[in-house]
């Protein structure tokens, strides 16, 4: 087998290796997320969703953070957390996420951190999959997951939920409160992914478009927390998949929180020689 001929096979399994490992225990299908309403409402100084159509660019203004995620996911009686911690760089588009998951429902068996590499158009992970050797990547091309990787990586690439709200369709502010010790305005609303691809970078462009077709409808509530300099500190984005293996939905709320504006974000890809590109087990 040829190097391309293997790296177009590894290409086919990604979306299966994420969503079998980062998912694990879930059992996510293919699916949709469910929307909500939200009113339209002005913010003090001006209009609620204008600024919240700009809040991706108020992150690029400031060149880079630190980021916490987590991802909640909820079907019938179980209860599943994945918590991510790292770096994001938003003028090059990259980060770095070191994403705990949870232990088997025995507890069992101890899960070792993955390594999240997130670029334009592909992730690429460390310590996944049965059968990868513990010192190769392996990559995933996003165009090729429903999601766009909003939610089958196990944390949501922080660029890419602040481009969803670049579809905000309608918010209202809540007021005013603190995160993290740090003053805050509260917005409430609902983005449109199909208006978010449209207007997003060239990096999560098709991503989006993937979203707002693999989803069973494109709307997407969420809260979002602004600073007094307009960037984004915490947003909670909440999505609803059926289908699949699942026969009632899966409640799913991703949250990113980001602290520490300009914090050094360095980020080095993997060589073409440490990327697998063998056959991926599912576990």
């Amino acid at each position: 087998m040829t190097g391309r001929q293997r790296e177009r096979r590894h290409r086919r399994t990604g979306a299966a290796v994420v969503a079998a490992g980062v998912m694990a225990g879930v059992g996510l299908g293919a699916g949709g997320c469910a929307g909500g309403d939200a009113v339209a409402g002005d913010a003090p100084g001006g209009d609620a969703v204008v600024e919240l159509h700009r809040a991706a660019d108020r992150l690029v203004e400031a060149g880079s953070s630190k980021a916490r995620t987590s991802m909640e996911m909820a079907t019938g009686g179980t209860r599943v957390t994945i918590r991510g911690a790292g770096v994001y760089d938003y003028r090059k588009r990259m980060g770095q996420l070191r994403v705990l998951l949870p232990q088997d429902p025995a507890g069992a068996t101890e899960r070792r951190p993955i390594t999240e590499l997130l670029a334009p158009g592909a992730l690429f992970m460390k310590n996944r999959g049965a059968g990868v050797p513990p010192d190769k990547w392996v990559r995933v091309d996003i165009r090729t997951l429903s999601d766009g990787n909003l939610v089958t990586g196990g944390a949501t690439d922080p660029f890419a939920a602040a481009e969803v709200l670049r579809g905000t369709r309608s918010a209202k502010f809540v007021g005013r409160t603190e995160v993290a010790g740090t003053g805050v305005r509260h917005f409430r609303g609902t983005a449109d992914l199909g208006a978010a691809a449209r207007k997003a970078s060239e990096g999560n462009k098709e991503a989006l478009q993937a979203a707002a077709k693999g989803f069973a409808t494109a709307e997407v509530p969420f809260d979002v927390y602004l600073d007094d300099d307009g960037r984004i500190r915490k947003v909670r984005h909440r999505f609803s998949f059926v289908g699949g293996q699942q026969k009632s939905p899966v409640a799913v709320a991703s949250v990113t929180l980001l602290y520490d504006f300009g914090a050094s974000a360095r980020v080095r890809l993997p060589d073409a020689d440490d990327i697998y590109a063998g056959k991926i087990a599912e576990e």
